[in-house]
């Protein structure tokens, strides 16, 4: 099997979990990540730190980082840097996209289409802290889909820093409007519309519960094919509230799918 050398952009939770699971415990003995980038000046420092305790690259230009020998980038940063380099990035290699919410911008979503398509590259997007989208997919393709929404509910300390001693709707309204409210919340509410009718079809809610300790995605989909509900209970990551535990884990199944034999789903 031919090895996957990996690029990491993001050294927050997401990056550090991809660089533990992959370069210290191996966990997909096909998969490293040889080259870490960050452009910031004051991330020089931390920086080189990580790259040597995790025997891989630093770069802080990002032309070096895409010229060195790397197959695809995973960025797992901020929707900003998302935005900042991902059209860049796929004009050179193919790119794993953990900051979906970038892709609530159309204008931004379609010239990433536009340059993955002109110079051969793929975009994947992992399925995140949810499960489903397979099916959703085929009901869309079956024709008639007539709603999909999505009710998260997570630790009121995880969406807000106010005092909240009882469950509280933050939000109802589209994906769209989600994302720029909850920047860091809605990569969820993204994914669904992408695969399903879009972000300004596809309705929110997001609520804020102190007496729950996990991170609650409760999906209903209705169409021509008849409907279905899918609720996934994920714990909140040990580092992070704000991520699904399972968050980091859909990463590494992407990255694994993408030599396996079989591929189960998409």
């Amino acid at each position: 099997m031919i090895p996957i050398r990996i690029g990491l952009i993001g050294k927050g939770n997401l990056g550090l979990f991809l660089l533990r699971k992959l370069n210290q415990d191996k966990i997909l003995s096909n998969c490293k990540i040889v080259s870490i980038f960050d452009g910031r000046e004051k991330a020089r420092d931390e920086l080189s730190i990580l790259a040597e305790k995790y025997g891989c690259d630093s770069f802080q230009d990002i032309q070096s980082f895409l010229e060195s020998d790397i197959d695809i980038v995973v960025e797992c940063a901020t929707i900003e840097t998302a935005t900042l380099y991902a059209s860049e990035i796929i004009k050179k290699k193919n790119l794993m996209l953990i900051s979906i919410g970038a892709l609530a911008d159309s204008p931004f979503a379609d010239t990433l289409k536009e340059n993955a398509k002109k110079y051969g590259k793929r975009v994947y997007l992992p399925s995140g802290a949810i499960g489903g989208l397979d099916a959703l997919k085929a009901a869309r393709l079956a024709g008639g889909l007539e709603s999909v929404t999505l009710t998260t509910r997570k630790p009121a300390n995880s969406l807000s820093d106010a005092i909240i001693t009882k469950e509280e709707i933050l939000f109802e309204g589209t994906a769209q409007e989600a994302i720029k409210l909850f920047p860091k919340n809605a990569n969820v509410a993204i994914v669904l519309s992408l695969a399903g009718q879009g972000v300004d079809k596809t309705a929110v809610r997001i609520i804020a519960d102190p007496a729950v300790i996990q991170n609650t995605h409760q999906i209903e989909v209705v169409g021509a094919f008849g409907e279905f509900v899918m609720t996934i209970k994920n714990n909140p990551s040990p580092d992070n509230p704000k991520t699904s535990h399972i968050t980091g884990s859909s990463i590494l199944a992407a990255l694994a799918n993408l030599e396996s034999e079989i591929v189960i789903g998409t």
